[in-house]
């Protein structure tokens, strides 16, 4: 049970919830539009150091922004969603959860595996809602194929997650950007830690690796692997499933999930669309957060799952430094897409 700082919520809000965004990029730019619009949450205001960065969020949410954390504490705030860059998690995690404000992290949860741990443990001593940000799992699509998978064997898993090289220069390559997502879903959807990687990286047009092909095992057996790119012109998200009884087929951009059974000896099968929802997938993690803050309930993605997670990627990049990263065979300028 988590034990409330003081000033929080203790069950059902007597009134909105005061909570707070720190990061005004794309992502935090976001979270405050969205949070703007949920009934019984006061979006007190939103941090970003630049000035570009917070001109976008009062834009988006209309409202106040602050250049730094201390300002946005002093207004008094008993939540936050943290979307600065990775490598500042930590210390703005660690800020929030000395002062009692529940947070949202997004993935992943920090830099290192050490750092996600100390996060984890400050949130568990301080008695407050400490939630990870994969909002993939919120996506109605990896729902309706959760529930499909529902009771079933599952024997593997290949997930595809590609794309154009990101317009935003980033301080980490596709594992930790793309992948990570990924490596949360196969954990979830089989309800097994990951005991074995088998990584293939590469770098093609960027410092760190542009191209991953992971090999995973369960420790339920279920053997998963990961295509994931950022030389792909356009932007693809599937995810297979077989099991013993059926096949399930999901496309997470257009949200179409089809579900292949009744096999037969001469080759025969039925198929069928699945009912797939329509919500917003970030909007509905908000929501999860929110819930779990003012019931003191487990939140949907916990801090040890994130630290998992991270764990896992982490040990795909130290695999394959201790191998070298495979350099392209033809370095060279190459043009975006899209």
């Amino acid at each position: 049970m988590v034990i409330r700082g003081a000033g929080s919520a203790k069950t059902e809000p007597k009134g909105a919830l005061r909570v707070g965004v720190i990061g005004a990029g794309v992502m935090g730019s976001n979270h405050a539009r969205v949070l703007a619009s949920l009934p019984h949450v006061d979006l007190v205001g939103v941090v970003d150091p630049l000035p570009a960065h917070r001109a976008r969020a009062t834009e988006l949410a209309s409202c106040r922004t602050f250049a730094t954390l201390d300002e946005l504490v002093a207004e008094g705030i008993e939540a936050a969603t943290i979307a600065a860059p990775t490598h500042l998690h930590h210390e703005i995690a660690l800020a929030c959860i000395a002062r009692k404000i529940h947070v949202l992290v997004e993935k992943p949860i920090a830099s290192s595996v050490e750092e996600g741990h100390e996060i984890v443990e400050a949130a568990r001593r301080a008695g407050v809602t400490l939630m990870v940000g994969h909002v993939e799992r919120f996506n109605p699509a990896v729902a309706a194929i959760k529930q499909a998978l529902k009771g079933e064997d599952i024997l593997s898993i290949a997930i595809t997650r590609v794309g154009p090289f990101p317009p935003r220069m980033s301080n980490v390559g596709v594992v930790i950007d793309l992948a990570v997502h990924d490596i949360d879903l196969i954990r979830w959807f089989t309800e097994s830690d990951i005991v074995e990687v088998q990584p293939q990286l590469s770098s093609a047009v960027a410092e760190r690796e542009d191209i991953a092909l992971l090999q995973f095992r369960t420790a339920s057996g279920v053997l998963a692997h990961i295509n994931t790119n950022w030389l792909t012109p356009f932007k693809a998200r599937n995810v297979t499933v077989a099991t013993r009884g059926k096949y399930v087929m999901g496309d997470l951009l257009t949200r179409q999930v089809t579900e292949c059974f009744g096999f037969k000896p001469d080759g025969s099968y039925s198929m069928r669309h699945l009912p797939v929802g329509h919500d917003e997938p970030l909007r509905a993690e908000l929501i999860a957060f929110l819930e779990a803050v003012r019931s003191g309930a487990t939140p949907a993605v916990t801090g040890d799952e994130g630290v998992a997670s991270l764990a896992i990627a982490t040990r795909c990049l130290d695999a394959s430094t201790k191998r070298a990263v495979a350099p392209a065979t033809h370095k060279g300028p190459r043009r975006a897409a899209g």
